[in-house]
């Protein structure tokens, strides 16, 4: 599957809903950016069931904002709807690739469940 576009205005009608999302935020005048973007793209195509989108943080930047980027590139991976991942750099294929792993083997039930206890004894 090819990156997705995404803007403030696309961004919750495209990840709405989608089991995995991996976002790169990026930068037109960022060098590891650039350089991250082959791996990107080939990990998209290698796995066509993950929403792959890239946001432009410059052009973007309420976006960025909402995500609380603060160094391009930055990567954020959702798993239904919550935010699981979000760390600025590059990784190569083979870290992109354990880092899909694990977000698959993530089990959600449990993420819920200690977000709501954390909910209750706020």
């Amino acid at each position: 599957m090819a990156t997705i576009e995404l803007t403030k205005e696309s961004f919750s009608q495209v990840v709405a809903g989608v089991q995995l999302a991996l976002v790169d935020f990026w930068g037109p005048r960022c060098r590891l950016c650039r350089t991250f973007e082959p791996i990107f793209e080939q990990a998209s195509d290698r796995h066509p069931d993950v929403v792959f989108g890239k946001v432009d943080a410059e052009a973007h930047g309420q976006l960025a904002a909402m995500f609380r980027v603060m160094s391009l590139p930055t990567l954020v991976v959702m798993k239904e709807g919550f935010v699981i991942y979000a760390r600025s750099g590059t990784l190569q294929l083979e870290d992109m690739e354990d880092l899909l792993d694990q977000a698959r083997a993530l089990d959600m039930d449990q993420v819920r469940r200690k977000r709501a206890a954390r909910h209750r004894t706020a």
